[in-house]
């Protein structure tokens, strides 16, 4: 029990980490999106996955060597659907804002990533049939109502502030939003593919709590692929964009954008870093859990960062208690999914 209550809490650091990571990003200045972007991803995707690869393994090439190349190109491009996904996330908070554009997003990437690896495994009628696996599926179907209810605060809060987008589009947006949840499920789908990998990590000797992590590497390579082409084809062609103007600063604005971007990056990374520590403690038969804890803890920690920022502040109290009844669900949800995997 104790290992569940410990995986739980390093999904949530990990939720943590990814809910606050647009903090530095939102303050660089002087930079298009697509260069900060970049930047950011340069650290994400590329740097961190292979630094942290390079400490647990001496020799890449006999490690990688033995992983069937099924799987190395299924993580790939499972991964640049994520990217793909990660695409479409801020089209969608241009149509719909950031309170609807989110809380749609990752409520279908938490149904897609959480049911689809045990339905294409053909495990999900065993789960349907076993008492764990109903109250972790209930689990799942109280964190969308949670996620339901803080999507809603957050509407409210726009609506207050006056902070609704002026592209509201909600027909697209919802559109977008489905598009968004879907690919951006890849990365559970990437994980799933990874498994070849992280049994090579574990016959190495690899704690099990970093035994995923070389397949990161992998997976993010596909979403790097993917988003930094579209940032450089919009560079290219945009006349209003221009990496060079974005690069003309003094070298002291340079520098500190750069240390913004790099530490959104790693703070975006870190997210599935502590993902990785909380999937090494739930059972295996239970693990289609891990993406569930992890998205919702996302909205949870999403809320608390906001309130802890003052996001809130000015909206009334009305939405406030409504953003707080909803983290309050999305806490019985993670509840009742450790219960499911105590039953188990």
């Amino acid at each position: 029990m104790s290992a569940i209550v410990s995986g739980i809490g390093w999904h949530l650091v990990g939720a943590a980490s990814a809910a606050s990571f647009y903090a530095p990003i939102s303050k660089v200045r002087k930079w298009s999106w697509e260069t900060t972007w970049a930047f950011a991803g340069l650290f994400s995707w590329i740097l961190l996955p292979w630094i942290v690869t390079s400490f647990l393994i001496d020799d890449f090439r006999s490690f990688y060597s033995v992983v069937d190349s099924k799987a190395f190109w299924g993580m790939f491009l499972f991964g640049a659907m994520w990217g793909v996904g990660n695409i479409n996330y801020g089209l969608t908070m241009r149509y719909l804002g950031m309170s609807l554009g989110i809380g749609i997003a990752i409520g279908v990437t938490l149904v897609v990533g959480t049911l689809m690896p045990p339905i294409l495994r053909g495990e999900f009628g065993t789960m349907l049939a076993t008492p764990s696996g109903q109250i972790t599926l209930v689990g799942v179907l109280v964190a969308l109502v949670g996620i339901a209810i803080v999507t809603y605060a957050g509407h409210q809060k726009e609506k207050r502030l006056g902070t609704q987008t002026q592209d509201f589009n909600l027909k697209k947006g919802l559109c977008l939003a489905v598009m968004c949840g879907i690919f951006s499920a890849g990365f559970a789908f990437g994980l799933e593919a990874g498994r070849p990998i992280k049994a090579a990590s574990l016959a190495l000797g690899i704690d099990p709590l970093y035994a995923m992590l070389p397949s990161y590497g992998i997976i993010m390579g596909g979403g790097a692929l993917v988003n930094f082409a579209y940032c450089l084809i919009r560079l290219a062609t945009k006349p209003e964009l221009s990496i060079r103007a974005d690069l003309s600063q003094p070298a002291r604005g340079l520098a500190i954008n750069a240390l913004l971007a790099a530490t959104g990056g790693i703070m975006w990374y870190l997210q599935f870093f502590f993902y990785a520590w909380g999937e090494a403690s739930i059972p295996h038969e239970l693990s289609f859990a891990n993406w569930m804890l992890h998205m919702s803890g996302y909205v949870f920690c999403g809320g608390l960062v906001g309130l802890l920022l003052a996001e809130w502040k000015g909206v009334g109290s009305r939405p406030v208690m409504i953003l707080c009844g909803g983290m309050l669900v999305i806490i019985a949800a993670a509840n009742l999914v450790g219960m499911g995997m105590a039953a188990n």
